[in-house]
């Protein structure tokens, strides 16, 4: 939905299951109507899509693509945002490190990402102004890419050389955002601003992308910075123990756009370690990664999921405070006897009421089907929770003004 201040706000579809497109459009029959109906019923309600690489193949006939167009027409929707960050199952199984894959290193991230920009560019209303965004994968696993840095620069080269054209042939915009994350080549924002200096800023990076494109360097530089950025997912920068404000300036401050701001929550938990089995005890998933960083007896450590984590509490007798990447309703302060960081997404978008830090918000809690029964609530009531609560924050009333 269209706020008062020009930005858009919506959740990502993620939260459903998605992985084809039968599956996509029955969401967006059956269940997106409802939240449109309890927090946008008078205006046009924006969507956050996740496509995979099965339902993109399925969507590139005219036939689907036109089907799907009307389906939005006919509802009173539109598209102006695509989580490009899974690239295939994403429900239902084992994800886990499988989310990150194929990653920057390969020329099938690059392809997809493309297909998603091309179809987004075809989905988004007749707006100039508005533009698309597509949350990505940041590089991919840190352990994967590390020495590999040039290979993931020049693929994001490629794709930005596809987006400035794009922008050419159809005069709109695309960006697209890589998406710090625990665990993966850049995890933090200072993390992400330094692989954008060194990698994407570059006069040999420039010059790389001017060659590709026939654009002056200037142009070249001004095309970086329109079509790339960073995808701002508050329960990750919550987890990693970023500051807000450093999380939120310091890309702005690079000259990185923040293309997508994610308005998630984490889970925070302290005490022993017998305490913290028994709280993550009924949260234990084979679906979804849920990393933990941890103050404690031995100091600072980070772990890429929990069951790891557990292991090494064992080892380490004494207290200590977790931050675990385990998404929850961003309105909920505390999840059963664990905290969240409700308070540090609060933080962020006091920030943005003040200054709009990005014109795409979306919250996004796709650990829902995980999620403890008894806690879990209704999909339409916690999406609608969500955005209204995202709303509040912002000082903006239920039709949206200031």
């Amino acid at each position: 939905m269209k706020l008062a201040d020009g930005s858009h706000l919506t959740y990502c579809s993620n939260i459903h299951a998605g992985e084809t497109w039968p599956e996509l459009r029955d969401a967006l029959v059956a269940v997106v109507p409802e939240i449109k109906a309890r927090v946008c019923p008078d205006a046009p309600f924006g969507m956050g899509l996740r496509i995979s690489k099965s339902c993109l193949d399925a969507l590139r006939t005219e036939a689907a693509l036109t089907e799907l167009r009307e389906l939005l027409a006919s509802r009173g929707l539109y598209v102006f945002t695509i989580n490009g960050f899974p690239y295939g199952a994403f429900h239902g199984r084992r994800v886990k490190e499988e989310v990150y894959r194929p990653d920057w290193l390969t020329p099938e991230r690059l392809d997809y990402t493309c297909g998603l920009a091309d179809m987004l560019v075809a989905l988004l209303p007749d707006e100039e102004e508005l533009e698309g965004s597509i949350s990505t994968v940041p590089c991919g696993e840190r352990i994967a890419i590390r020495g590999g840095e040039d290979r993931a620069a020049e693929l994001l080269l490629r794709l930005i050389a596809h987006l400035a054209a794009l922008r050419q042939a159809t005069g709109r915009t695309v960006a697209v955002g890589l998406e710090p994350e625990p665990g993966c080549h850049l995890e933090t924002t200072a993390e992400l601003v330094t692989f954008f200096e060194e990698w994407l800023f570059s006069r040999r990076a420039l010059a790389r992308l001017a060659w590709m494109t026939g654009l002056a360097p200037g142009q070249a530089e001004e095309a970086v910075r329109r079509h790339a950025g960073m995808c701002l997912d508050l329960c990750h920068a919550a987890v990693q123990r970023e500051n807000p404000k450093d999380a939120c300036e310091a890309p702005l401050r690079a000259g990185i756009r923040i293309v997508k701001l994610q308005v998630t929550a984490g889970l925070v938990a302290r005490g022993d370690v017998m305490r913290l089995r028994c709280a993550f005890e009924p949260l234990r998933d084979e679906v979804y990664l849920h990393q933990v960083t941890e103050l404690g007896p031995a100091g600072r450590r980070a772990f890429l999921d929990l069951p790891e984590a557990l292991i090494a509490a064992e080892n380490a007798p004494g207290d200590r405070e977790w931050r675990v990447h385990y998404h929850v309703p961003v309105f909920a302060k505390e999840f059963g006897a664990l905290a969240s960081t409700s308070d540090f997404a609060a933080t962020v978008l006091a920030a943005q009421r003040h200054s709009a830090l990005s014109q795409h918000l979306e919250v996004e809690t796709y650990t829902w089907s995980v999620l403890p029964e008894p806690q879990r609530g209704g999909l339409v009531d916690v999406v609608a929770r969500e955005l209204a609560w995202v709303k509040e924050q912002l000082g903006h009333d239920s039709g949206g003004r200031a």
